[in-house]
This record gives structure tokens, sequence and C-alpha cells, in this order.
């Protein structure tokens, strides 16, 4: 991490609201529900299929849990009625994880029952590094009672092969992200290529291992990698997909699309876009250098008008 984005970084919190709400705008699909499947109609037109995510990731008591469940059940029923093509993605912290792993466990299963139902699929997001075994256990146990769950691997973390493996050998759909959170040495690799490297290590194993692979990249060298294993090992069409943010890169979204991969993208939305995004941007300086590149731009074209 350079000095430049240390210190950016650090200056996330004094950014004005309204700067990091108009930026945010352009990531989050807004902060209510009917904006979200609007966004989403949209991205299905463009060939895009969706996952979405209600902003608001920790729950602090039994109340905002159970707020957080029936905001994924009506997510699921919106989707249902309005015939979308789109998943969601759900944090267990939202749930109860920290502080009832047991009402975590039973309302992530009640919401993966509901949209089994409605044959939609649940993807359980990977948190920081002391959720990892609890949040790929609760996995592995739901994935055993339904078809409809899957899991996310970080390949920044120094345990994602033996992680991979399991989820292999269980045949647990997993999402491949490089990993954004702050984690120490010991645990997560912090070289820039080594991640890279152990990103299309993982990919390979899970390509090979007859997973279905969501590959969540904007690098273009990583998906010129995962294209060529997709390629060389003949993989069918149906058993991955490549996965984008909302917002980022979307030329690079249409080439894939065109080119007649399946793409899904990351839709959040919800009230607490501020927390979100200030968090997002300070835990990965790099995105919030990209954002004060984009805020200069913007100032850049003001002051030519």
């Amino acid at each position: 991490m350079g000095i430049l984005d240390k210190a950016i970084a650090g200056s996330v919190k004094v950014i004005p609201r309204p700067v990091v709400k108009r930026i945010s705008s352009r990531y989050i699909a807004g902060e209510d529900l009917e904006s979200t499947l609007a966004k989403i109609r949209q991205l299905n037109e463009q060939g895009c299929a969706a996952t979405v995510d209600v902003l608001g990731e920790t729950s602090d008591n039994k109340r905002e849990a159970a707020e957080k469940l029936k905001d994924y059940k009506r997510v699921l029923d919106a989707l249902e009625e309005r015939g979308l093509n789109s998943g969601i993605s759900v944090k267990l912290t939202g749930l109860g994880l920290l502080f009832d792993e047991a009402l975590c466990r039973a309302n992530l299963e009640e919401i993966v029952a509901y949209a089994a139902e409605k044959e939609r699929f649940v993807r359980v997001d990977m948190e920081d590094s002391p959720r990892t075994s609890a949040t790929l256990g609760i996995v592995h146990e739901m994935y055993g009672r339904y078809g409809n769950v899957g899991a996310v691997i970080q390949a920044y973390m120094r345990r994602s092969i033996e992680d991979v493996d399991r989820l292999i050998e269980a045949g647990i759909s997993a999402r491949l992200c490089k990993g954004i959170y702050d984690e120490p040495r010991k645990i997560a690799y912090k070289d820039f290529d080594t991640v890279r490297q152990n990103y299309i290590f993982l990919l390979e194993e899970m390509l090979k291992g007859g997973v279905y692979v969501g590959i969540a990249t904007h690098d273009e060298y990583l998906i010129w990698h995962a294209l060529r294993l997709v390629h060389q090992l003949e993989v069918p069409a149906d058993r991955y997909e490549f996965q984008m943010l909302l917002g980022v890169d979307e030329e690079l979204r249409d080439i894939l699309v065109e080119s007649g991969h399946k793409v899904r993208v990351y839709v959040p939305f919800g009230k607490d876009w501020y927390e979100y995004s200030t968090r997002r941007l300070q835990e990965n300086p790099k995105i919030a250098r990209y954002v004060a590149e984009d805020v200069v731009r913007s100032v850049v074209k003001v002051v030519k008008r």
C-alpha cells in the first residue's frame, strides 16, 4: 500500500456526505427496493444476471437480525413477482453471527428455504478472517439440507486452498475474489503478484474440481487467465460465470457479455449506503484512490464548462 493510498484511506471520514453519496450512486442501486429492481431490469436487458445485497451488514441484536431476514424475503418476493434474473447475497453478521451463531444459522436457513421455494440462489458472502471458519461451516451445513446456497473464497487467504478442497469434495459452488479486508500477514498474502498467482491456482483447482465458479474480479490479467483455463480445460458454459460490481468497468463487462460469457453483477442497495461506502473505502485504499480520482475528474469537467 503506497503512502498516497494510506493518506486517502485515512481521510475518507472527512469527505463530505453529499460527495460520498454522489460518487457512491454509481456503485449502489439506491436506497429503496423499487429503484433496485429497475436497475436489475436494466442489467437483465443488457444480458447480465444479478445478485442483490441489502446494505447494513452488521446486526447487534435479535430485532435488527429479524428485520434483515424480512428485508431479504421482501427482495425474493419482488424478484419473483417481476420475473427478474437475480439471486441474493447475504452476510452472516447481518443475521446475528456476532452475538448468536445459532440464531444466525436459523435465520439463514429460513432465507435459503424461502429462496429454494422460488428457485433462487443464495450466496453467503465472506467477511473478515475471524468469521471465516464459522461462515464456511454454516454454508456446508445449509448445502447439506438445500442445494441453492454457495460460498465465497478469498484468494489472499493462506488457508483458501484447504477451504477450496473441502468445497470441491462437497460439490459446493463458490465465488472466487481477491479479498478486501486488511488482514495480518500470518493469515493472508500481502504481495499483489502473490495474490494474483494464488487466485489463478485456486481457480484452476475449482474448474478442474467440477464445482460451479463465480469468477469475481475486474482485473483483466486474471480474466485473461480465467478465459485461458476455460478454453484449455474445455469448461462448459454452464459451469462458470464472471462476477463484477455495479458501476465498475462496464466496458469490460460488456466485452464479456458480447463474447457469450455469463456475467453477474453485484447490486447493493439500502439506507445504509454511507456506512457501506466509507467502510469499503477504508478497507480498500485502492478503491478510495479511484474515488478520489473520480472526484478530481468531475471537478475538472465542471471547470472546463
